[in-house]
């Protein structure tokens, strides 16, 4: 009787305790010269977090027009093109999730949320006009992330680096079969995106979260497309020094940092194209 019941106490005590928890992948910190040091784990929290971020945004927060410095600003709220594919997305009076996309904006959730509260514009697109101007078509009187914002709030940078500066604090990567979490997918005066990790054992498809690129509407946001095709448009892979990497082998795979739960909300790109027209 004795032997029954610890045979039953072994068995029910294993079935409580479940499979074992996988311990922690070691990481070294990134270069401390670098403006920053942050974990894989900590940059997809950041994204996340700008991607769903809650706002609830009123009337006074659309503008299409020109702002109090003479710039033209075209917040992507719900009336902004909506005949066109990336048409204009979030409603006043509502509460709608992630930052908008604005041409040359950096912020993080505490100051979008204090620019909406004055009564700024709610994100401002791009276009080939703002392209060309550059600089001086950003508007202080609007409030959001492009790009290379977004990007540089995810690599905690404390100021923003466009895409002209990010290799210059990078390390670009010989293959790019060789991306981890964390790393960039960057094209120099045109637009840079935030790899996420893989969505395939092949490695022909990845997870990445990008800002002012198709097909959806002017937000952050994960999707997952062919790296070839990536590749194709000219990125190239860099990887952030201040990145903590694992210890070990060198060349070693990051842990997949992005729950279950992330990755169905990926959207499926199999035609990318270059981001913020």
């Amino acid at each position: 009787m004795k032997n029954v019941l610890l045979v039953v106490l072994l068995f029910v005590t294993g079935c409580a305790s479940g499979p074992p928890e996988e311990k922690p992948q070691p990481l070294v910190a990134g270069d401390p010269t670098a403006p920053s040091q942050i974990t894989p784990t900590e940059s997809m929290a950041i994204a996340n977090r700008l991607a769903t971020h809650p706002w609830r945004p009123f009337a006074t927060n659309i503008l299409h027009g020109k702002d109090k410095a003479g710039i033209l600003v075209n917040s992507p709220d719900f009336s902004h093109e909506p005949q066109q594919p990336r048409k204009g997305w979030w409603v006043p009076g509502q509460v709608n999730n992630g930052i908008p996309y604005k041409w040359g904006g950096f912020d993080d959730t505490s100051s979008f949320d204090a620019a909406i509260s004055s009564g700024a514009a709610g994100g401002d697109v791009s276009s080939p006009a703002k392209r060309r101007a550059d600089n001086s078509a950003v508007s202080t009187q609007a409030a959001g992330v492009d790009c290379s914002g977004f990007v540089s709030r995810c690599l905690k940078l404390p100021r923003v680096h466009d895409t002209r500066q990010l290799p210059a604090i990078c390390t670009e990567l010989p293959s790019a079969q060789d991306l981890r979490p964390g790393d960039l997918l960057n094209i120099p005066y045109r637009h840079v995106v935030l790899c996420a990790g893989w969505s395939n054992p092949e490695r022909t498809w990845i997870y990445y979260y990008e800002t002012g690129g198709g097909p959806d509407y002017w937000k952050p946001g994960l999707k997952q497309a062919p790296l070839d095709a990536m590749l194709a448009l000219g990125y190239r892979p860099l990887r952030y020094r201040g990145m903590a990497h694992p210890a070990g082998v060198p060349g070693q795979s990051a842990k997949d940092v992005l729950t279950r739960a992330v990755k169905s909300t990926a959207v499926v790109v199999p035609n990318p194209t270059v981001g913020e027209p």
